[in-house]
C-alpha cells in the first residue's frame, strides 16, 4: 500500500509539475541582435564608441534601449551586462561589460561614458 501510495505522489506531481522558465544566456541575446542584424558591437576608442567603420559616437548621439543582466551560474563574481544601444542615426548594436574577476575594461573610462549615456528602456522585439 505504501508502494502504491508513493506512485500516486510521484504521478500527481509529474502532472501538475510547472516548468522553470528557461534562462536567457549572453549568447542567445546576441545571436537573437544577429538575426536582425543588430550584432553590432559599440568598442569604447578615444574618440567615443565606434563599431569599427570609422564613426565614432559621443554619449549625446546614443542611448541604452535594453539592459541584459547575466550572473555566473556557479560563482556570482563571473557576471556581465549586455547593453543594447541604439544611435541617433538608427543603427543598433551593444556593448558588453564583464565585470568581477572577468572585467575586460582595465580602466574608469568605460563606467564613465556608459554612465553618460541616456537610458530609454523599451521591450524589443523577440
Amino acid at each position: 500500500m505504501q508502494t502504491a501510495t508513493i506512485k500516486l505522489i510521484i504521478l500527481i506531481k509529474n502532472i501538475f509539475m510547472i516548468k522553470p522558465a528557461e534562462m536567457t544566456t549572453l549568447s542567445q541575446i546576441i545571436e537573437k541582435l544577429r538575426l536582425k542584424r543588430q550584432d553590432n558591437e559599440f568598442l569604447l576608442t578615444p574618440s567615443g564608441f565606434s563599431i569599427g567603420n570609422g564613426k565614432f559616437y559621443g554619449p549625446e548621439d546614443l542611448k541604452i534601449i535594453k539592459t541584459y543582466r547575466f550572473e555566473g551560474e556557479s560563482d556570482p563574481s563571473d557576471s556581465s551586462i549586455l547593453y543594447v544601444i541604439e544611435a541617433n542615426d538608427g543603427l543598433i548594436g551593444y556593448s558588453i561589460d564583464a565585470y568581477g574577476v572577468y572585467s575586460n575594461h582595465d580602466d574608469a573610462n568605460y563606467d564613465e561614458y556608459i554612465r553618460k549615456i541616456p537610458v530609454e528602456e523599451r521591450d524589443l522585439e523577440p
